[in-house]
């Protein structure tokens, strides 16, 4: 198991090292992860490289036996290359070009940026592949996180026009598909299709679709040529990863194009960041953990995970004492393997001053340090645990072509797709059922319950993979909106909704209505529960499906909100709006009976998550609450993670 830190020499006097890793090997750390941000310092002039310092570097730490994880340095360009190609710059909506100063401000189809880009990652592993203390190679830095996934430049604009030229046959296709005939934008030439910059009202939904399709595809070829690159010229001793920020389905680019040639998946952690006043909630970080196993189905490293406050600007919430640490235990529970913290030292110039570490610049060991060393040292006990692949039971699907649909028309002023997502994995995750988030392509005939949150885009092959699912007796969870648009982002002429799913859900959909701030629907079950949703509702008239709970208002209470439908073997249920969670944990419960799920009861805010091992089954529990809990009898501090192991008759056995 590899346990480390960021480090960045290259921010300090040498002088420092000594001392540096002297406390990090006290702390427990094996590896360190560096260079990722160091261009200039290796190519000071161009075409003239120099990795002195690194290799100076390099053979300090191999002092102190730490493995090393080497960043190729693309994400932050030198001032020299913006100076002689100002082109290399991303473009915004207004036309105005990204200054230098920051980082990511690079083109993804800039020809230029991909020459220099791909010759500094040559240089680097060439001269290093042969390092025995360089075991991973991390591609760029957080790919698309900031808006460095969007540009509106020439050659982005010509890029465009060729990638349509190639997807539809004929401009005429295209003009079908898109519906072109609509305020006379018909196109005579592929030439004649604009990039969606700022226009009067909206543009073509159609247009925006395949526009998002095209930034993923940029940045999924850009990522590609490195990984690519550095494949083919690294040790054989060597790792190829790249770290994925959070926000998943606020970016541009959908995550699968290019993960799948990476040796694993990392991620960089932060359940808070500058901006936020609290945390996210441990569904909404448990689902995020999930989404990133969920790429190739398998465990995954973490290279930043958070320890101190975070901010450029406005600095987010401090973690309380052991919380940080609470997230660590966290990760590893959903299958992180190996971890590293962002970052050794906060850096006391430059940008990220207030982006704190595990020592700030004080340069003291604190309680910070205190928690890492306590964690480090316990963890490592129980590698054989983390290593172990996680089975699920439970899988939620996602698909970005449908993402970019809701961002397109959002419908709601109050809808978000993540938060709609996690209404629907909530309910499981409270129950501590172990679930995958996927993409809807990968195969989930073994789960026993699926889940499809408001997938308006439904794709005929996936509607009729869970008309099998559900045939075979698996349960579908699909919620509110489902199958309104086709592929290309246009509602099907003469069909009622939800379209491709409606034999499957039993239900019809004449008529929905958004609701935004401040509003709410009353729903009532058949047995007087009453309850309410927000967002959106459909108002679903059942045909073959039975009704679990109606609208209460004057006008709509002969419709249902929620139903489930028999087909089959299995059971499919609709969720026609945004529905309290509440409610919903009690359908999850009773669907959690139906198909026995393997479910632990828990108090709010305590999760409990079980791993297996061979014939062995561990119980990994954290508290994420600020006040005392308790479990199995036994009292819970704030944040605090206890390890138990099941014996043979179901008892829980607590673990050093």
């Amino acid at each position: 198991m590899y346990v480390g830190v960021d480090y960045y020499p290259e921010h300090w006097d040498l002088s420092l090292m000594e001392d540096d890793l002297t406390r990090m090997k006290e702390m427990g750390v094996n590896i360190v992860r560096i260079g990722e941000f160091a261009w200039h310092l290796m190519e000071k002039e161009e075409g003239q490289f120099d990795f002195s310092f690194f290799d100076a570097a390099i053979e300090k730490i191999k002092q102190y036996d730490f493995k090393i994880m080497f960043g190729t340095p693309t994400a932050t360009f030198p001032a020299w290359l913006a100076k002689k190609h100002p082109s290399i710059f991303i473009e915004d909506e207004n036309g105005q070009k990204m200054a230098f100063g920051g980082r990511r401000q690079y083109c993804y189809n800039s020809r230029v940026y991909q020459e220099y880009s791909l010759r500094i990652a040559e240089k680097v592993v060439k001269h290093y592949k042969g390092e025995e203390a360089i075991i991973a190679w991390q591609i760029d830095n957080e790919f698309g996180h900031e808006g460095s996934d969007m540009c509106y430049c020439g050659q982005c604009h010509a890029d465009f026009q060729t990638f349509l030229e190639k997807k539809y046959n004929t401009i005429d296709e295209l003009n079908e598909k898109w519906g072109t005939i609509f305020w006379g934008q018909t196109y005579n030439d592929f030439s004649e299709i604009p990039v969606p910059k700022k226009t009067i009202t909206v543009h073509n939904p159609s247009l925006l679709s395949d526009w998002a399709r095209f930034r993923s595809y940029s940045l999924s070829q850009f990522a590609l040529k490195h990984i690519n690159l550095v494949k083919e010229i690294k040790g054989d001793h060597q790792t190829v990863t790249t770290n994925l920020p959070g926000g998943f389905f606020d970016k541009w680019f959908d995550h699968n194009e290019f993960t799948r040639d990476l040796d694993y998946v990392s991620y960089d952690n932060y359940p808070v960041w500058g901006g936020l006043k609290e945390p996210v909630t441990p569904a909404e970080l448990s689902a995020s953990l999930d989404f990133v196993r969920g790429l190739k189905k398998e465990n995954f490293w973490i290279v930043e995970q958070l320890m101190g406050a975070q901010g450029h600007d406005v600095i987010g919430y401090l973690p309380r004492p052991n919380q940080a640490k609470a997230w660590s235990y966290h990760a590893f529970a959903h299958g992180c393997t190996n971890m590293l913290y962002f970052r050794w030292r906060g850096m006391n110039r430059g940008a990220e001053q207030y982006c704190l570490g595990i020592v700030d610049a004080n340069n003291k060991k604190t309680r910070k340090y205190n928690e890492v060393q306590e964690f480090f040292h316990h963890i490592r006990n129980y590698e054989h645990v983390f290593d172990a692949p996680i089975q699920a039971e439970v899988a939620v699907l996602y698909d970005f072509d449908n993402v970019w649909s809701w961002r397109a028309q959002r419908q709601s002023s109050m809808f978000n797709f993540t938060k709609e997502l996690v209404r629907l994995y909530e309910p499981f995750h409270r129950q501590n059922a172990s679930i995958d988030v996927i993409r809807y392509d990968h195969d989930f005939s073994q789960y026993k319950v699926v889940v499809v949150p408001v997938m308006k885009m439904v794709k005929p092959e996936l509607a009729a993979r869970l008309e099998a699912f559900t045939k075979n007796g698996g349960t579908v969870i699909v919620s509110y909106r489902a199958g309104v648009k086709d592929e290309y982002n246009n509602i099907p002429f003469g069909v009622m909704s939800p379209g491709k799913l409606a034999d499957l859900l039993g239900i019809e959909i004449e008529e929905a209505e958004s609701l935004h701030e401040g509003q709410s629907a009353p729903i009532i079950s058949p047995s007087g529960d009453e309850s309410s949703c927000t967002v959106w509702r459909d108002i679903v008239q059942p045909t073959t499906a039975k009704t679990l709970y109606q609208y209460n208002d004057y006008f709509y209470s002969d419709y249902a909100c929620i139903t489930v439908n028999e087909f089959g073997a299995g059971k499919a249920y609709y969720v026609g709006g945004g529905v309290e969670v509440d409610t919903l944990c009690n359908i999850a419960e009773e669907i959690a009976k139906d198909v026995q799920l393997q479910t632990m009861e828990t108090s709010a805010g305590v999760e409990a998550v079980q791993r297996v091992v061979g014939d062995e089954t561990y119980v990994v529990v954290i508290n994420h609450n600020g006040y005392e809990e308790s479990f199995s009898g036994r009292t819970l501090q704030p944040y605090e993670c206890v390890f138990f192991k099941k014996e043979e008759g179901g008892e829980l056995h607590e673990l050093s």
